[in-house]
Parts: structure tokens; sequence; C-alpha cells
């Protein structure tokens, strides 16, 4: 068994506890505007030629650029063993992200029950959707689930990601039903899901769900806007303005009021 994946990202320090590694998978059913990782998309090859500006001759050439390499679960548990005594210095571990992991979810299991007999602490950073069997096939050996609310409103979910969220939000509602190993994060794009309506409607859902461990607000980063013009890829969005400290505090203690920890990452 192999798995397609298109960076390994080490030193992670906003994808779970600790000094973590962050291995990111290809393919996802989602089409959110404001993706940050359009090279996880299926439709990129793992192989693409991108064309730039030559400064030292002033010409356009082009390099090759790899978006994807396939592991075997033995080639990856090499990588991911490297900087062991990192996690257990700081309580870190292994994250599984994308795109969306549980695409490949065979591989993702089966890399997670290697990590599991390593005492390596694992996290799974989920749109959540996907089956639910597909979350029961790998909860054992996943400590941490870091599961994204986007949008409350199944409306303006599928315009702005391309699915429903009625998926997304079941399966939220069964996993945390199993235990306390979910953290709920919510990016915060800049009048999408940002929007007094669309928190405050997140905010009362997260209050009926039986176990939440953490919430996660996640600022508007700008990083992904240079990705795109690389990629030669329209942005759908194009520039937005990151939130001031100001506004970031203000939504912050509308979750505050739920008596979760709340934390503004990035």
């Amino acid at each position: 068994m192999d798995g397609l994946v298109f960076d390994i990202k080490r030193f992670a320090l906003h994808d779970g506890p600790g000094i973590r590694t962050t291995v990111f998978l290809k393919g996802c059913a989602l089409r959110c505007w404001w993706c940050q990782n359009p090279e996880s998309i299926r439709e990129f090859p793992e192989t693409f030629h991108v064309k730039s500006i030559s400064t030292a001759f002033n010409k356009e050439c082009v390099e090759k650029t790899i978006f994807g390499k396939h592991y075997s679960v033995e080639e990856l548990m090499d990588e991911l063993v490297r900087d062991r005594v990192f996690y257990d210095e700081s309580s870190g571990g292994i994250t599984f992200s994308g795109g969306e992991p549980l695409v490949q979810y065979k591989f993702v299991s089966e890399c997670l029950s290697k990590c599991k007999l390593l005492g390596l602490q694992t996290a799974i950073d989920t749109s959540g959707y996907a089956p639910f069997d597909t979350f029961e096939n790998v909860y054992d050996y996943t400590d941490i689930f870091l599961y994204d609310i986007k949008l409350f409103d199944n409306d303006e979910h599928i315009k702005f990601t391309d699915v429903s969220n009625k998926l997304i939000l079941n399966n939220l509602k069964e996993l945390t039903s199993l235990g306390n190993k979910v953290t709920i994060r919510i990016p915060l794009i800049p009048e999408i899901t940002d929007t007094q309506n669309n928190l405050s409607d997140i905010a009362s859902f997260i209050a009926t769900l039986k176990n939440v461990k953490q919430i996660d607000l996640l600022p508007y980063n700008k990083i992904s806007e240079s990705k795109y013009k690389r990629l030669r890829k329209p942005s759908i969005l194009g520039e937005l303005q990151v939130q001031s400290a100001e506004k970031l505090l203000e939504i912050k203690s509308l979750f505050d009021s739920l008596n979760i920890n709340v934390s503004l990452k990035g």
C-alpha cells in the first residue's frame, strides 16, 4: 500500500500540540474559495511545470515542481521517526493533513497504527467530509481530530466549498459523542466565514455537542495568494485584508462564552 503525499512539514507548531511533523496528502472533495493548499487538488499533476522569470538573465524559464510523491507506509514512517526527540520533548507528534487526508484513509489508517505502536501522538486535520465509518476506522489510532467548521448555513457552504455541510455537521455530532478527542477549527475568511451571523450560528451549534476539547480560531493567512500566482491559477477571492487584532479579540470573546478553551492560531 502507498499514499500520495505533496508535502512533509517538519517543526510544525500550529497543527496540534507541541512540535509536530505534518504530512500533507493529495485529494479533497471540497473546492474552498480560500484553499490554502491548492496543490493538494488532484487536478494538479504530480509533476507541474511552472514558468518564472530569471532575474540573472531577465528571461522566462521553466522549472519543474513536484506536487506529489508516492510513499509506502514504511518509507513514510522512516521520515516521521527522524524527529522523535522533538516530539517527546514538546508533547508533539504527527499530523495528517491535506487536502483531506481521509480521501486516502486506508493508507492513513495504516500509518496511524504504526505511529501508535511506536508511541507517537497522532492527529488528523479534517474537513469532516467523509463517510462516518471512515472516522470509526481511524478513531482508535487518532489522539486528536482537528475538525473544520467553515459555514453553518448549508446554501452558503455549497456556494463557497462546492459541497453540503450536512454530512460534516452530522459526523461532528457522532464523533464528539465517542469521546473528548475533537478540536474544532474555524477558518476566519473576511466577509465570508467571519460574519456575526455565521459565527453566532456555529457557536450555538457547538453548545449542543457533548465533548469538545478545544476551539481554534484561524485568522486569514495571505500565504496562499502567492501560491495561486505561482500555479497560474486565478484566485476567486482576490486579495483580502487580514483581520485586525480588535476584530479577532471580539470573535474570541463570542466563543469564550462557551466555557471551552479557545485559542487564536497564527
